[in-house]
């Protein structure tokens, strides 16, 4: 006999025994990194009212899933973790899993968690329909043809049909794609308690799983009420005339009944597409969709144009867990990971250079976990070079360096000198370019520890070093990242590439790549015993800094700088914004007498 609605009730207590006492799993080992992801997961473990009375005797609803894949070798791992990290019982939960028109692993990807997990599972089912990967006028991987679309309502049909035939409480549709980071995710949307509800997926952009408004062909139309509702200014359940990707239906309840997917309606005059098909549908059976942005369930990745390749999806979706596992208020700072059964082993690459180096405080564990992660997303092999840090300086190591500040120096923002933060920064990129030299190295990249990658970085910077080579440029340094400090002066691009300009004075030492002909020149220099910020002393170098009189202290500015256009990596946080931190800017001061005085220049730097 099936169960009813009023069976809530009783599981709420469930549910708020569970919330306290399940651990979310997406925290990392790392413990600094940890620690500064509990606060980002709070929101993710709600408290319920505790009024209710625990029913020893009650089952959770059962749930019926249909999960249909097609290319998405790159996206299972973490798909299926998030799946299986679910804090539902797992043996109230079946699984129907269809994959056809692969062009990759997904079918194999699918047999081997299958097999590894139907024993937890009430049942799982898995259909490999062999196919060709394209439907017939087909232009992509991407591209939803009408056959396609058909096929999909006809696939949900089928879904629902099993589920009703297994007097399965629930059916959950599910994108292989749809990241469900919230481990409460069923029990939220359970009690919600409508016919059919999604939970909010967020995004790197406006995108989202539902819309506000449709207009007259059933599209997509803006409305003042979307983005409140994307950016959680409004807070709740709101009924609105689309969802997709990921949703709920309630099967207990009547009228559910009259929901289908296929075939049409015989009213139906809107163009074939599986969401709109079904939206009419919700309409015409009397059934309102909801979406619920209560809490923070997960993300997708934004669709790609029909265009574009399955190559370019997986970047977008390597982009996607980036940027999430960066501190908000760019990503949450939780790390999405993978299923070890199925982790991916990306073929580490040096990208065409002798050695790419990440500048990093040791005592910096959650920059360097974080950096060391989203290179290995990308498959980036580097070289962990331990930064020089001001806690360790003293006056007798300085004088040792023979190291000294310009004399007229002062800070433009804050008019102070050097902090000692800013000499260790100028000492962690001094010691590797000598490093550049000794080794005899051609060109290598830097990049520091607090950056974010532009999507597509692999690819976008082996077409930059492509470009290079092409019209022989002769070159020192290339900014990959940098803050232009003269945005009123344009800067000249440089004949035959589209991708880069010759560079003007600029801040910030964020990704840089350096030959071993610049490495020479920026030791030819002798800035020891003349330091300034590291920033400041390259565009001296290659002449192009405001104040003469600072140059005029090296008499040699050579250096044949230009920087990528448009920029391959940025900072994670910007002055102002919640979770900046810099540890060069909290640092003291210079003092020969090595007095500690609290500087809080606002520059973003190391």
């Amino acid at each position: 006999m099936r169960r009813r609605p009023a069976i809530l009730i009783n599981l709420l207590l469930v549910f708020f025994v569970c919330c306290l006492v399940l651990p979310f799993s997406y925290c990392t080992d790392q413990s600094s990194f940890h620690e500064k992801s509990t606060q980002f997961q709070e929101e993710l473990f709600i408290p319920l009212d505790s009024e209710y009375t625990l029913d020893a005797s009650t089952l959770e609803p059962t749930i019926f899933v249909a999960l249909f894949v097609r290319n998405k070798e790159h996206t299972l791992p973490y798909f299926l973790r998030a799946f299986q990290d679910l804090n539902y019982s797992k043996k109230r939960i079946s699984v129907w899993i269809v994959t056809d028109h692969n062009s990759d692993e997904s079918a194999a990807m699918l047999e081997k968690w299958v097999n590894s997990v139907k024993s937890l599972y009430h049942d799982v089912q898995l259909e490999e329909v062999e196919t060709q990967w394209f439907y017939d006028n087909q232009q992509s991987n991407l591209d939803w043809t009408k056959e396609r679309h058909k096929r999909m309502l006809m696939l949900r049909q089928e879904a629902i049909d099993k589920a009703r035939q297994a007097w399965s409480d629930y059916v959950l549709f599910v994108d292989a794609d749809n990241i469900l980071m919230n481990p409460h995710t069923l029990w939220h949307l359970i009690t919600v308690d409508h016919v059919v509800v999604a939970p909010m997926l967020n995004t790197l952009g406006s995108y989202s799983n539902y819309w506000c408004g449709q207009d007259e062909r059933g599209y997509y139309q803006r409305t003042d009420d979307y983005f409140p509702i994307k950016n959680r200014e409004k807070v709740g359940v709101f009924d609105v005339p689309m969802i997709h990707s990921t949703f709920l239906i309630d099967l207990t309840k009547k009228a559910s009944r009259s929901l289908q997917f296929w075939p049409l309606l015989n009213d139906y005059k809107l163009d074939l597409d599986d969401i709109i098909v079904f939206s009419y549908n919700c309409k015409a059976a009397g059934v309102q969709m909801y979406i619920d942005n209560r809490f923070v369930y997960g993300f997708m990745p934004i669709p790609l144009r029909v265009h574009q390749t399955l190559i370019e999806d997986v970047e977008v979706f390597n982009h996607l867990l980036m940027e999430v596992l960066t501190e908000p208020p760019v990503g949450i700072g939780i790390e999405i990971k993978p299923l070890e059964l199925l982790k991916p082993i990306p073929k580490q690459s040096k990208l065409g250079f002798d050695e790419i180096y990440m500048i990093n405080l040791v005592r910096r564990h959650d920059r360097f976990y974080r950096m060391k992660t989203v290179l290995e997303y990308q498959g980036i092999h580097f070289n962990h070079f331990k930064a020089i840090d001001s806690k360790t300086l003293n006056t007798t190591y300085l004088k040792k360096m023979h190291i000294d500040m310009l004399p007229q120096f002062t800070d433009p923002y804050r008019e102070r000198t050097l902090t000692r933060g800013e000499i260790g920064c100028f000492l962690s990129h001094y010691f590797i370019w000598q490093e550049v030299v000794k080794k005899d190295m051609k060109q290598i990249l830097i990049l520091e520890d607090d950056i974010r990658f532009e999507n597509a970085f692999v690819r976008r910077m082996k077409h930059v070093m492509d470009e290079i080579e092409f019209i022989k440029l002769d070159w020192d340094l290339v900014y990959i990242g940098r803050k232009r400090m003269q945005l009123k002066v344009p800067e000249n691009p440089v004949p035959g590439t589209k991708v880069l300009v010759e560079a003007d004075y600029s801040y910030w030492t964020l990704g840089y790549m350096l030959s071993q002909s610049g490495a020479k020149k920026l030791l030819a220099g002798d800035p020891l015993p003349k330091m300034v910020p590291v920033d400041e002393y390259l565009p001296i170098m290659f002449n192009k800094h405001p104040i003469q009189s600072y140059m005029d202290n090296y008499p040699v500015r050579n250096l044949k700088a230009f920087s990528v256009e448009p920029l391959l990596v940025y900072p994670t946080h910007y002055t102002g914004q919640e979770n900046y931190f810099s540890d060069t800017e909290t640092s003291s001061i210079w003092e020969e007498v090595g007095s500690v005085v609290y500087n809080p220049r606002q520059k973003h730097e190391l």
